[in-house]
């Protein structure tokens, strides 16, 4: 195929552009699309398939492309598998192509295709057992996906929009036109959606319509009076992505100025016109990937409307009467158009018209082959009836097999489809929602039976009364049979499913569109089988015998197009703004004293480090130091909740494991809850202000769910005599933990007895502290005397710069939460959620005898005490212990040994701990408790350790510490 630009046409004098592709320099003219203008610098080759790594070239226009993907840009601004033909040319753009090394002229990638037959559909099913999976996971890892995503910040700006209005059309073509010039014209506030830069579509090309004159001239005056009307926003650019219940529509606009890159629409209408026009259908033949075969109306709208030809000798072959007037279109364009070759029987009546412009005409032909390999060299033909080969020299070919509606939108809507004979596609058939389709979107294909259909359905948007529809062709549309067995006849283009691969999937059992699309990966790639939909359900029927309407269709899911991450961010912003930061009341402070902070919910510091300290360094002094001496954390993110009134004990009982209705006043009890099915909800601790008011805590990160919780009991299912009340935010906590910890509170201004009789662990006093109300919990995360004092959280930065001066002479650090885990995990501490999972009983932590005393009934009790919570095989909480060296072991490493699965658990949480010098971790492991002493193999990407089964406390498991 060698591409030129077409003498005469307006583009030829256009304003040069320059662009580069794959590195090399080109130039285009203003109005080109990336497509359109490598296709006249004559580029064959734009990238390789996603599995045999075939030679691929441009196929279509708009969004019916599957081959020409590219990655756009560099840096931050890099964008992946982009169609090129949805590319306006810009000057600077930079394009290359990808799936491809070490270039896309010599792709080693290629060697797959000479290993096809053993890469048929579902070859990962059946070759990935041996040895085992984990051997071929790098190399798979490796060769999965197309572009490359960029490793740096987007600096691009995108925006998002939410709007009303009576009708909403989507398309821009006559029919959508039409619709919404009857309904602006009827006073209605219309929104006009059209994916490109113009209006028009493809009807925009032809010359006339029946008594209107010129199409361009009718499509300029409809334009004209929508722009007057006041009644109606045309958003050219955006592409409606996505259709959801109550008629809300969401789109994509491409921002072609100023400093928005995209705008993210959310459109909700009364009443809404699908006017999306169809794509063209490939046909199936042996070699109809190879670059330079091209949709019959894609090599007409490059002839036209970008006045490039794509070949210097250009071949149509078709079954329709739609691609002859295509073919014809481009040869008066000034294309050298060789020869029309028709599927059917008889040529149509527009073969005169061909062979007035030279262009030979073969009829009742079969289609053998197409000649070379990355670019198109000729086609090898079929006389079906004398069984004569006939080779035609071609460097672009031209293919057609009608057109499908687009019906993605109606069925993402929840509408139904129907299989029609007439045009050999599915249409629509029933509406689930307030919408309607309406010119090609319903199947029609003449210029002013869509303008005809259109202005109906304008009238139904605006009056909700329905008026005749045109009719769709009643004789059943030619059906080409599917090619032989070996032909390498694609169904797919991009992830390379070729017929052969549909027929193993009948062969091996496979009936339903949607179990073949996941065997095969049929309309599974970037497109989402704009292309390949159809002719794949064609194939399945024909190789079953049946019809296409009895197979049925794929789901068609949102997006519609292709969409950037940060269009989809865009309602909440980017970066730091795509959520409200929260804030520890003493978060200044933190600053000021160096600390690292993370988003655990709240910004939450992890270390302090110092000069030249790494986090795990920091983590390690801390923890070291709180062992020995005394430092300050900010608790203040955990959940605080107050339940008050003469049942508050009795309702704290029902979502207990435990029994807080007898805690004494002025003590703390460790809590567990659980949710219906028995599995680990939070743990906390519960702390008994009065007779009737509780001070329960919740973990930071469940703090906000079990808020929900209890409320959600209190008012459906427990209406006792209680309130519950949210103090989180008003409250500020800061932990004193250390041995030396009671020395520094000693030095404070504190009318509370701190001593070990009179405040014991486990307990909570009320009293003044530097002047202001407090309470003090002596509880303990870290394993050494702790309190826990909370203040008004106004006061929370005052009092941590007056602890740190009382502390001063004891050596009091401040500490994060890196030096907390490892503090935690020495004793045993979990965190619910990453040392439990949804199945973790609280007797696979240990706690099954205290839930067998107790008195009453609780949420999840019943599943607690089911018959199967008691089997052997669950999973449970254990410590694990390495023997030899000094390497922690992965989080989320695999416990391995044993039947019928290798895998025994997984590590939950894993540190060095600098007091022990070793290594710890927790793990849930089958019948974990049995175990204890056992060595185990654990294993994560290729590597294993040897580690033994411990308890969970391995640092002072009797508590002298932390009751001192």
């Amino acid at each position: 195929m060698s591409g030129f630009r077409l003498q005469g046409h307006a583009r030829h004098a256009a304003e040069a552009i320059g662009f580069t592709f794959n590195g090399k320099r080109y130039h285009g003219r203003q109005g080109d699309t990336l497509a359109s203008a490598l296709l006249a610098n004559g580029v064959v080759l734009v990238g390789r398939s996603f599995k045999y790594h075939r030679p691929r070239g441009i196929v279509g226009t708009g969004f019916a492309e599957t081959n020409a993907l590219v990655q756009l840009g560099h840096g931050g601004r890099s964008t992946p598998n982009v169609p090129a033909t949805q590319v306006e040319l810009v000057e600077g753009l930079e394009a290359s192509s990808i799936n491809c090394w070490p270039s896309v002229n010599f792709d080693i990638g290629a060697i797959n295709g000479r290993f096809s037959r053993f890469l048929s559909a579902g070859f990962y099913y059946k070759s990935f057992i041996w040895p085992h999976w984990e051997f071929f996971e790098p190399f798979i890892r490796r060769a999965a996906g197309l572009g490359k995503a960029p490793v740096t910040a987007d600096p691009d700006a995108y925006v998002a929009e939410r709007a009303d209005c009576d009708v909403l059309v989507v398309g821009g073509g006559v029919a959508g036109i039409a619709a919404a010039v009857v309904a602006a014209g009827s006073g209605k506030s219309v929104i006009l959606l059209e994916a490109q830069d113009r209006l028009g579509g493809a009807a925009s090309l032809k010359e006339r319509v029946e008594g209107d004159g010129s199409v361009a001239t009718w499509i300029a005056a409809q334009e004209a009076f929508l722009n007057q009307s006041g009644k109606c926003r045309i958003l050219r650019r955006t592409a409606a992505l996505g259709y959801y219940d109550h008629n809300l529509l969401s789109a994509l606009e491409e921002c072609s100025s100023g400093p928005v890159r995209q705008r993210f629409h959310k459109i909700r209408a009364e009443r809404v016109v699908l006017a999306g026009g169809g794509m063209e259908r490939p046909l199936l033949f042996s070699g109809n990937d190879v670059p330079g075969v091209m949709l019959a109306g894609a090599v007409r709208e490059y002839a036209e409307r970008h006045g490039v030809a794509c070949g210097q000798a250009v071949v149509f072959v078709t079954d329709n009467d739609q691609a002859w007037e295509a073919a014809l279109a481009t040869a008066r364009a000034g294309v050298p158009v060789r020869a029309i070759v028709d599927l059917r029987g008889n040529a149509p009546a527009l073969a005169d018209q061909a062979r007035e412009l030279a262009i030979d005409v073969w009829a009742n032909q079969e289609i053998v082959r197409t000649l070379g390999g990355k670019s198109v060299k000729g086609l090898l033909i079929r006389d079906k009836a004398s069984g004569a080969q006939i080779k035609l020299h071609c460097d672009c070919v031209g293919m057609s097999g009608g057109y499908a509606p687009a019906v993605q939108l109606v069925t993402q809507s929840g509408g139904s489809l129907s299989y029609h004979s007439g045009i050999a596609s599915f249409i629509p058939a029933t509406s689930r929602q307030v919408e309607l389709s309406c010119g090609a979107a319903r199947g029609l294909s003449g210029t002013a039976d869509c303008i005809a259909d259109g202005r109906a359905k304008g009238h139904w948007a605006a009056t909700g009364e329905g008026q005749p529809a045109a009719p769709l062709p009643q004789e059943p549309a030619f059906h080409p049979e599917v090619p032989r067995r070996g032909a390498k006849a694609f169904v797919d283009f991009q992830t390379d499913v070729t017929t052969d691969d549909m027929r193993l999937a009948v062969q091996e059992n496979y009936r339903s569109p949607e179990h073949v699309k996941r065997y095969t990966v049929w309309g599974m790639g970037v497109d989402q089988g704009k292309l390949s939909a159809l002719n794949g359900v064609a194939t399945l029927a024909a190789l079953q015998g049946m019809e296409p309407g009895s197979v049925g269709t794929t789901k068609f899911r949102p997006p519609f197009a292709p969409l950037t991450l940060g269009a989809l961010a865009a309602g909440h912003g980017l970066g730091n703004q795509y959520h409200s930061w929260q804030q520890l009341p003493a978060h200044d402070w933190h600053v000021v004293q160096g600390a690292e902070f993370e988003d655990y919910g709240c910004l939450r510091p992890t270390h302090y480090p110092l000069a030249g300290e790494s986090r795990d360094e920091a983590a390690i002094r801390e923890a070291l130091h709180i062992r020995s001496g005394v430092g300050l954390m900010d608790s203040s993110s955990f959940g605080k909740f107050e339940i008050s009134g003469p049942q508050a004990g009795e309702f704290l009982d029902r979502l207990s494991v435990g029994r807080p209705s007898t805690i004494p006043v002025g003590k703390i009890r460790y809590n567990l809850m659980c949710d219906d099915m028995g599995a680990l909800l939070d743990d906390g601790v519960i702390a008994r202000l009065a007779e009737d008011r509780f001070l329960m805590t919740a973990s930071s990160g469940h703090a906000a769910y079990v808020l929900r919780w209890m409320e959600q009991w209190h008012q459906c299912e427990l209406p006792m005599d209680l309130t519950i009340r949210d103090v989180s935010a008003y409250w500020a906590v800061l932990t004193v933990a250390g041995p030396r910890a009671r020395l520094v509170l000693e030095q404070a201004e504190c009318d509370i007895d701190l001593s070990a009789e009179a405040f014991p662990h486990n307990a909570i006093r009320c009293g003044i502290l530097a002047g202001q109300p407090v309470r003090i919990q002596r509880v303990s995360f870290t394993g050494e005397v702790s309190f826990e004092i909370g203040i008004a959280a106004d006061y929370a930065e005052s009092l941590a710069d007056y602890l740190m001066a009382c502390g001063a002479e004891e050596g009091i650090i401040p500490f994060g939460l890196e030096a907390l885990d490892i503090l935690r995990l020495e004793k045993g501490y979990i965190y619910p959620g990453g040392d439990t999972d949804s199945r973790t009983l609280p007797g696979d932590m240990g706690w099954g005898r205290g839930i067998a005393r107790k008195q009453g009934d609780f949420v999840g009790r019943r599943s607690i005490q089911h018959a199967a919570s008691g089997k052997p095989g669950r999973d449970q909480l254990v410590g694990l212990q390495r023997r030899d060296g000094k390497e922690c072991l992965p989080i989320g490493a695999h416990i391995i040994g044993g039947t019928p699965h290798p895998s025994q658990g997984i590590v939950t949480s894993s540190v060095f701990s600098p007091t022990l010098d070793q290594p710890l971790a927790l793990a849930l492991l089958r019948d974990g408790q049995s175990r204890m002493g056992e060595e185990v193999k654990v294993w994560s990407e290729g590597v294993e350790w040897s580690a033994v089964v411990s308890p969970i406390c391995a640092f002072d498991p009797k508590g002298e510490r932390l009751n001192g």
